[in-house]
């Protein structure tokens, strides 16, 4: 029989990067790539994210922000959309066929390593909640029809391209004694 540590490092299959967004500063659309090199300790370079991550003291856990692809039909109805842009949400990376929300640990001495591609690692570190701008992206209500569907943030662990279409999986990573200690300085 499995337990719930058993059941949470369970997912059914990978998922696929499906699209890359780049928020070159401020008040400014997100830009859709096809490619882009993450950086460990920043995020995505070309993101305004990476560029605020380089000050000293920097919150480090919205590196980069991930969106769910299955959700872009709900929050598309919610607003009286038949189809939305991800570019309009301004999340970093939309992801399909993984539930990003199960990609964070609910154990203490676990953590949830999600892979994209060959060789980029990132650790999800919260929910990504949705700003006042969505009201004038989305129209009335856009703030509600958002909130619980705006995706995670993450910090990028180790580097390297991310190409849309690039498989994403999630490891497990149980740590020991030492390491956990290091996690809660």
């Amino acid at each position: 029989m499995l337990d719930l540590r058993d059941l949470t490092r369970r997912f059914p299959a990978a998922g696929v990067l499906e699209a890359i967004h780049l928020r070159p500063e401020r008040g400014v659309p997100a830009r859709p790539v096809d490619e882009v090199e993450a950086v460990a300790g920043r995020g995505l370079i070309g993101d305004r994210g990476a560029e605020r991550h380089r000050a000293v003291g920097a919150d480090d856990r919205r590196q980069v922000t991930l969106l769910q692809a299955e959700h872009l039909p709900l929050i598309a109805a919610w607003t009286g959309r038949h189809s939305l842009d991800a570019a309009v949400l301004r999340r970093n990376l939309v992801v399909s066929g993984i539930n990003l929300l199960a990609a964070r640990s609910p154990f203490g001495d676990q953590v949830f390593r999600v892979r994209i591609g060959p060789s980029v690692v990132v650790v999800v570190s919260g929910d990504c909640a949705p700003c006042s701008k969505m009201e004038d992206a989305l129209g009335p209500g856009g703030y509600n029809a958002l909130r619980g569907h705006g995706g995670v943030t993450a910090r990028v662990v180790k580097g390297g391209v991310l190409r849309v279409g690039d498989a994403v999986r999630v490891d497990v990573e149980r740590l020991d004694d030492q390491a956990l200690a290091a996690t809660t300085r």
